[in-house]
């Protein structure tokens, strides 16, 4: 009995410990917040835990150790107590910006090896530059907004891993130096009082990253006009109405118009045979055989009736064919327009049909498509929605692109993950928390407005016997003669993980390289990258131009690279997704102080603050 107790003992003993909470780091936290002063009350209770509850405060997937501290606009004051935060050697991000710190950066933040992305800027920090020689994974470092004094140090040329830098509107002199950072994407170090030339390494970047500093024009670098100052139009951002109109508006095939004709007529014949009288509106289905037609059934909540004869009238256009059927877009004789899908590969009985279709038929979110209307024969299954005159995310993202093309900014990206992650995760809380989605991707996911997306596509994988395509389709998914793996929640969730990858990257989830001899799925090469420690090739470049993002986009990769784990129970649940994606939302900055709404910028800022990164 002693054995099997001392094995026992030894057993929970390591279970639990490697479950505990991460004490020293815990102590750390609460060390430098009681020995700072902050305006705002920051909720970390000595007696919960770190990991679930501490506002800005993320661990690793064991919660062994904290690797993000975020405190933007927390009104904190004074100097950073040495030996606090330096003690979080696992720490990966640091947020500390937009608040009233003052002093130098303590020295012992030399001790922060692991550090990715450094973010202090709107702040009063002064002294020197810190030390970054020990740092050598940074990839973003933000310290503009602060009264930093002396030169750049020359050893910021060794963090290779570097892609974004800005020193702008500190009190930096002396000479740029030569910084060989092949990687660099993002580099502002206006408003100092830098000298001398602009070294070779640099002079790939546009003037205004050089403006208002005492640098002297060079032979090397005749295009660098060193007086200029950034245009206010480099810093403002695409305007919602103009980034989402340039797809509005379409020419009506003629040859789908014929097509459609067809189809409904064929059905409309169908009908007219086996009732001999036209089809009237009706809003409660009819009982009704497999073998026997029934009429258009409608949802309540719907403004428009009309029925199939209308819908024979209709101009009509294909949008597009995807895995559960084709897409019309259909022009009422009234003046409206509804969006009719037409089903294939049909496997279910006309009960299991109806029984889906109430199922989907009965969701009411924001974020959810509602389904209006359906058809029911032999030979044609349709489902008419709301036509979305914006079109969906897959057009704006890969969409011709030239001079009416504008790119989407940072804004319009979070505005579409956070709506469409509520959607998903609404859809997974009904039937009992049962239902899924089964077909997430990006042309399912359509623009209401400016401000809003709807998900479409609700259930229907279950009435096809195709799955995603594989872009999309989680690792478990296996179709094959003899197998087939049903979509589920953790899939649904995978399928959004590549739609997050998707808009960081702006790449499709499957690519053709190699002259189409080789296909490249967007999940692995993410994976690649990032095992490569954060290569500029990750972010698309678009985002990169904008400002007050890095931090953000970095933490939206560690979402969307949780969601895609190749095992389905490694990955998070939908609801616990949009917590951590609407956090991004609550951080993000204004465009005037690059701060939280609300935070009124210290007092010592100096320089033109819409210039800045955040």
């Amino acid at each position: 009995m002693s054995l099997k107790f001392i094995f026992f003992t030894i057993f929970f003993t390591i279970f639990f410990t490697g479950k505990s909470e991460p004490v020293e780091d815990k102590q750390a936290l609460l060390d430098f917040i009681f020995n700072i002063s902050h305006t705002r009350q920051i909720n970390w209770d000595m007696n919960s835990s770190v990991c679930t509850n501490w506002i800005g405060i993320t661990c690793n997937r064991d919660q062994s150790r904290v690797i993000t501290v975020r405190l933007p606009g927390f009104g904190l004051l004074g100097s950073i107590p040495i030996n606090t935060l330096s003690r979080l050697s696992a720490l990966q991000t640091l947020s500390l910006r937009s608040n009233g710190i003052s002093g130098p950066i303590p020295s012992d933040f030399s001790k922060l090896s692991n550090l990715t992305a450094f973010f202090i800027q709107f702040n009063n920090f002064s002294g020197p530059l810190p030390d970054f020689t020990s740092m050598k994974n940074l990839s973003i470092i933000n310290l503009s907004e602060n009264s930093f004094n002396g030169s750049i140090d020359p050893t910021i040329g060794n963090l290779t891993q570097l892609i974004s830098l800005n020193l702008s509107n500190n009190f930096l002199s002396g000479e740029i130096p030569d910084l060989n950072l092949p990687i660099l994407q993002v580099l502002d170090l206006s408003h100092n009082n830098l000298s001398g030339h602009v070294p070779r390494s640099l002079q790939r970047f546009p003037n205004w990253v050089f403006s208002s500093n005492n640098l002297l024009s060079t032979e090397i670098s005749p295009n660098i006009t060193l007086t200029e100052h950034r245009p206010k139009e480099s810093r403002r951002r695409i305007s919602g109405p103009a980034l989402l109109g340039i797809i509005i508006g379409s020419t009506v095939l003629t040859a789908a118009i014929i097509a459609i004709l067809m189809i409904i007529c064929y059905a409309n014949k169908r009908i007219d045979e086996g009732t001999a009288a036209k089809p009237e509106k009706k809003e409660k289905k009819p009982v009704a055989s497999d073998n026997q037609d029934v009429k258009l059934m409608f949802f309540d909540g719907f403004g428009l009736a009309f029925d199939l004869e209308d819908l024979l009238r209709a101009s009509a256009e294909v949008l597009g064919k995807g895995t559960v059927g084709t897409t019309y877009k259909a022009a009422l004789e009234d003046g409206s327009t509804v969006a009719v899908k037409r089903l294939k590969d049909w496997s279910l009985s006309r009960r299991e049909f109806e029984q889906q279709m109430d199922v989907i038929g009965n969701i009411r979110h924001e974020n959810v498509a509602p389904l209006r209307a359906y058809y029911y024969s032999k030979d044609e299954k349709l489902m008419v929605y709301d036509f979305y005159f914006l079109g969906s995310i897959a057009s704006l993202l890969h969409g011709a692109r030239g001079d009416n093309k504008m790119p989407m900014d940072w804004e319009t990206r979070l505005k579409i993950a956070i709506g469409s992650a509520r959607g998903i995760s609404h859809i997974h809380l009904q039937n009992g928390g049962k239902l899924v989605h089964g077909n997430i991707k990006s042309s399912n996911i359509f623009l209401k407005s400016t401000q809003s997306v709807c998900i479409s596509d609700l259930g229907l994988s279950a009435l096809t016997n195709t799955t995603k395509p594989g872009g999309y389709k989680a690792p478990e998914i296996v179709t094959t003669a003899n197998r087939q793996q049903q979509a589920s929640q953790a899939s649904d969730v995978y399928s959004f993980g590549v739609l997050l990858l998707e808009l960081l990257t702006g790449k499709s989830p499957i690519q053709v390289a190699g002259g189409g001899a080789e296909v490249v799925q967007l999940v692995r090469w993410v994976n690649s990258v990032v095992r490569e420690e954060w290569t500029a090739e990750v972010f698309d470049i678009e985002l990169l131009r904008h400002h007050h993002v890095e931090e953000e986009m970095v933490e939206m990769l560690q979402i969307g690279l949780a969601c895609v784990a190749k095992m389905p129970d490694q990955r998070p649940r939908m609801p616990d997704v949009v917590k951590r994606i609407e956090s991004l939302k609550r951080d993000e900055p204004s465009s005037e102080y690059g701060s939280t709404p609300n935070l009124t910028p210290p007092p010592q800022m100096k320089g033109n603050i819409a210039s800045s990164s955040s």
